[in-house]
């Protein structure tokens, strides 16, 4: 596992510019009516008002500020950043991503946000599908724990994001504050891809979190114990035909899409 993307040490001056910066577009995009959702490493530490402060201590950085929108309103958001918020767009992405992604730089803060538009495509896909709605200002933490779990070449970074959540929430059957865990195991049903890639890497979380001083025993427990039980719900939930016949296949065949890097 790599450990040196999205890990360095990062000061509390350097960290609030990317908080502030990351309140100031969620406050003009709420204003302007626009349905906009963090996702990434600032979405994990807003959601994790506890938890949160275990990234700045075992050196999780802060690299961008990436977010989720609709395609129906694409459009407006690529006026809005630049006329609201002063941010310039690098137009080749959204043109040889077929309007999939946005990338925006800040000329007087440096600063790099990314809107994935209607899903995150990565090693596996999420689509967002009405979901934005079921949560504010991130993605619904069921999204959260895929975009970290879909990574097949998962990255220190992840791992102790998915630390922090599984740590600050529980599992259940909703979206309020909560990991909407039939949402995930639905997914992993009818996926066997997916499946493997997000039990591959519950397992990794579970491993790794032994390994880190800063946590205790009893977080380390904790995190063991979040991590079985939503691998016992996972395997218990009844399988699709298509994911019964590429389980057959198992991995002799590759199940996900190569990415360099996974933000």
């Amino acid at each position: 596992m790599s450990n040196s993307i999205g890990m360095a040490a990062q000061d509390d001056t350097e960290r609030l510019k990317f908080e502030n910066e990351m309140k100031r577009i969620v406050d003009a995009g709420n204003a302007a009516g626009l349905t906009l959702r963090l996702l990434g490493s600032l979405a994990f530490h807003h959601h994790c008002p506890r938890y949160g402060h275990l990234q700045a201590r075992m050196g999780r950085a802060y690299t961008d500020i990436d977010f989720a929108a609709y395609r129906q309103q694409a459009a407006q958001i690529r006026k809005w950043m630049p006329a609201a918020l002063g941010y310039k767009e690098d137009t080749e992405v959204f043109i040889n991503s077929e309007g999939a992604r946005m990338i925006f730089e800040h000329p007087a803060n440096g600063l790099h946000v990314d809107i994935f538009v209607d899903k995150l495509d990565f090693c596996h896909t999420i689509f967002w599908n009405g979901r934005l709605e079921k949560d504010s200002p991130t993605i619904p933490l069921a999204e959260m724990v895929l975009e970290k779990l879909q990574i097949v070449k998962i990255n220190e970074k992840d791992i102790i994001d998915m630390i922090m959540l599984l740590l600050e929430h529980p599992w259940g059957g909703h979206d309020a504050e909560t990991i909407n865990l039939p949402y995930i195991t639905k997914i992993c049903a009818g996926d066997w891809g997916f499946w493997r890639t997000v039990t591959m890497n519950l397992d990794k979380v579970k491993r790794l979190a032994r390994n880190y001083t800063t946590l205790g025993d009893d977080e380390k427990a904790q995190v063991a114990s979040q991590v079985d039980g939503a691998l016992q719900a996972i395997s218990a939930a009844p399988k699709s035909f298509g994911w019964k016949m590429r389980d057959k296949i198992g991995d002799k065949v590759k199940w996900y899409k190569d990415v360099e890097e996974v933000k």
